[in-house]
């Protein structure tokens, strides 16, 4: 049934004044509108963000893994990620644990693109891949990288990925702090790990953690949470072991790290006790040596009852804990090189220089 709509009948007044009053409203509505009154004012901040979210943006890449089930080689969805572009060859920066165990690697790009990539190199020890993607070089936009050795507690971060899938999602944070230690998919730990609590969540792994100047400053990893949803404690692959992992899996296919060979703990109150330390002692106390390991043969001694050999620093470097001495090796030595170990021993401070080898 359909609706029946009255209209009350006008007389050539009532037309007059209405064609008076919509004469009157087309003047005032047709006016310019100012860009003010058009969109809201942005802060300072805010301006930065929306600049920054639309410049990387086209940089950094969803993920999509998948691997070959059964007979039938049908092929299952595995996991997703994240990752950024870092050159105009097509080469892009992920996470090992993004892309381990793929048969097949799709990449989405922000314009809609999408495209088939092939691993270039994995490193299990710092969690970071390099994959490739066959596409013409004026429509890839690299990403620079900042020094990590430069950045500061309370410096804001900002996030870009695919957490749960949600592409090109853009979170805001702090560096928390410095110099963290994170377990690797290897018997060797990541030094020199940057916290943040900027939102990050399953699917931003191998994403960017940047500046607020859009540069890379470490790759999102890892979270702690009971239940794999960020409670604001994430970490980051600081950028320039990132730097140094792309560059030697690009030209080698893997990465050679140096090594030292020492076990090590963070000074605290039991060896300053034990061992009349000052109580603001800072380093490594070397509580174990492998066998003719550099560390042996440079003169480095471990933990005894009468001695503690207290590494402060490398390269005139200060080492405050464990975390700076494994970042160190990793990001700035190879093997081969020479280092100077700064120790302190029996209340003196000597320098030992060690001739590193790679990283069994």
């Amino acid at each position: 049934m359909n609706l029946r709509i009255r209209t009350p009948r006008l007389n050539a007044s009532k037309l007059l004044m209405i064609a008076f009053v919509v004469v009157i409203a087309l003047g005032v509505f047709s006016a310019p509108v100012s860009a003010q009154e058009d969109s809201p004012a942005l802060t300072p901040l805010e301006q930065i963000l929306s600049d920054l979210y639309n410049r990387i943006s086209p940089s950094v890449v969803s993920i999509e893994i998948d691997e070959q089930g059964g007979s039938s080689g049908v092929f299952i969805p595995l996991s997703s990620g994240s990752g950024f572009v870092i050159d105009n060859q097509g080469h892009i920066v992920t996470n090992f644990h993004v892309i381990d165990g793929a048969d097949r690697i799709a990449v989405n790009f922000f314009d809609g693109t999408i495209t088939r990539a092939i691993v270039v190199g994995t490193d299990p020890a710092s969690d970071l891949a390099v994959i490739r993607v066959d596409v013409p070089p004026e429509r890839l936009q690299p990403i620079t990288f900042a020094n990590s050795d430069n950045l500061i507690i309370g410096q804001q971060t900002i996030a870009l990925g695919s957490p749960f899938g949600e592409r090109w999602t853009m979170t805001l944070g702090i560096v928390s702090a410095l110099d963290r230690t994170i377990e690797g998919f290897t018997s060797f730990s990541i030094g020199g790990v940057i916290q943040t609590d900027t939102p990050i969540n399953p699917g931003n792994s191998g994403g960017p953690l940047l500046n607020l100047a859009g540069e890379v400053i470490g790759v999102n990893s890892q979270i702690i949470s009971e239940n794999r949803i960020n409670v604001g404690v994430g970490f980051a692959v600081p950028s320039n072991l990132t730097a140094r992992v792309a560059q030697e899996l690009i030209e080698n296919g893997r990465v050679n790290y140096s090594y030292i060979g020492v076990n090590g703990d963070e000074v605290n109150i039991d060896y300053i006790e034990r061992y009349g330390l000052p109580n603001d002692t800072r380093g490594v106390v070397v509580t174990r040596i492998v066998g003719n390991a550099p560390a042996q043969q440079g003169g480095l001694q471990a933990i005894s009852n009468s001695s503690v050999d207290i590494i402060t620093a490398v390269d005139g470097r200060p080492v405050m804990n464990l975390s700076m001495l494994i970042g160190y090796l990793s990001s700035s030595t190879a093997p081969g090189q020479t280092v100077t170990m700064t120790v302190l021993r029996d209340g003196q401070t000597i320098n030992l220089p060690i001739i590193l080898t790679e990283r069994p």
